[in-house]
């Protein structure tokens, strides 16, 4: 397995090594298990049943967001 090596901060360490479960937990294995994988909003949402409202209100919010424009603000 390939390795990478990072230079961090002692706070950062120190903060790092209050989540490893024991001395035996390498910061490897404690970066895998808590920073999840980054995955596509439709892979999420495939394990939950069918939602109208949030598809309705998802498809609005969308609509809102295309249709909007950026004003000039003076302060």
């Amino acid at each position: 397995m390939a390795t990478k090596t990072i230079t961090i901060t002692l706070d950062a360490y120190n903060r790092l090594k209050q989540f490893k479960k024991d001395d035996r937990e390498s910061f490897s294995d404690l970066i895998i298990r808590i920073i999840p994988e980054k995955r596509k909003l439709s892979e999420i949402l495939s394990h939950y049943e069918p939602n109208d409202d949030l598809a309705m209100s998802i498809e609005k919010g969308s609509e809102e967001t295309r249709s909007s424009t950026m004003r000039e603000v003076s302060f």
